[in-house]
């Protein structure tokens, strides 16, 4: 994909997916705000891999769907 999507376009076209986001344009909370689908997969390992093979300048990875009660997120 070569177009500039929202985030709000990418959780729409990739519902329950990982999306690894190039160039992505941030907040000054580091949310992302816009940027370029290089890969998605509902396989979190799959678009881990395509980054490293890719090694991008700048990205940024986004969960679309809804992460479970138990889970936890470490920054």
């Amino acid at each position: 994909m070569d177009e500039i999507l929202t985030a709000a376009e990418i959780e729409k076209r990739f519902v329950g997916e990982w999306v690894l986001v190039g160039d992505p344009v941030t907040n000054e909370s580091h949310k992302v705000l816009s940027g370029k689908v290089l890969c998605h997969s509902k396989d979190r390992d799959e678009v881990y891999r395509t980054a490293v093979r890719a090694r991008p300048s700048r990205f940024a990875m986004m969960y679309t769907g809804r992460m479970p009660a138990d889970a936890a997120i470490v920054l």
